[in-house]
């Protein structure tokens, strides 16, 4: 029987989510765009336990960004963290059933494995592979106004369908099959 992995709410504002696909992996090294650590996460929507806890953070960091940034009330141009993948306006099958949220860090998150063992080869966790993570969820004034997520620790649970095709070996792209004569070069 295989382990179920339950979403925890730790605080009102940070989440330890259930198990999740993981993509656009950045936790080794910054992505150069945003120079963050970063990841995004799917999130499968029958997960109601993650996603219960995601959406109590979610409105607790709004009820604080109401009192403390925002005059007592939601912006009019408020932007939440959680999107749904089945609304994208670029369908992507990866997505589909899925909920789905980008998380960034300035800090390198740690990331273990199943005995929390430190994990430092970043081919290990890429994308399409199942992970957990614990994330905090917290309100913003910059840069427009809303809840952003912020990217603790990650913790590799399996091996999954690379998202974005597999890449293949040198061995598989330089095999002999396709190897020309001299003369053939030439023309």
């Amino acid at each position: 029987m295989a382990k179920k992995y339950v979403a925890k709410l730790m605080t009102e504002t940070k989440v330890k989510t259930g198990k999740v696909r993981i993509c656009y992996v950045h936790l080794f090294e910054k992505y150069d765009k945003s120079d963050k650590y970063q990841a995004r996460f799917l999130i499968d929507k029958e997960d109601r336990d993650t996603i219960g806890c995601i959406k109590k953070a979610i409105e607790a960091a709004k009820n604080d960004g109401k009192t403390r940034l925002w005059g007592g009330k939601l912006p009019g141009s408020y932007k939440g963290p959680l999107n749904d993948g089945d609304a994208m306006e670029e369908p992507d099958s990866n997505y589909e059933g899925c909920y789905y949220l980008t998380a960034k860090t300035s800090r390198k998150p740690q990331v273990v494995d199943l005995e929390r063992d430190d994990i430092y080869d970043a081919e290990e966790v890429y994308p399409g592979c199942y992970v957990r993570a614990t994330l905090v969820f917290f309100p913003y004034n910059n840069e427009g106004k809303g809840v952003g997520c912020l990217l603790n620790n990650v913790q590799k649970l399996e091996d999954g369908e690379r998202i974005g095709g597999s890449a293949a070996s040198a061995a598989e792209d330089f095999d002999d099959d396709d190897e020309l004569e001299d003369d053939d070069l030439l023309g």
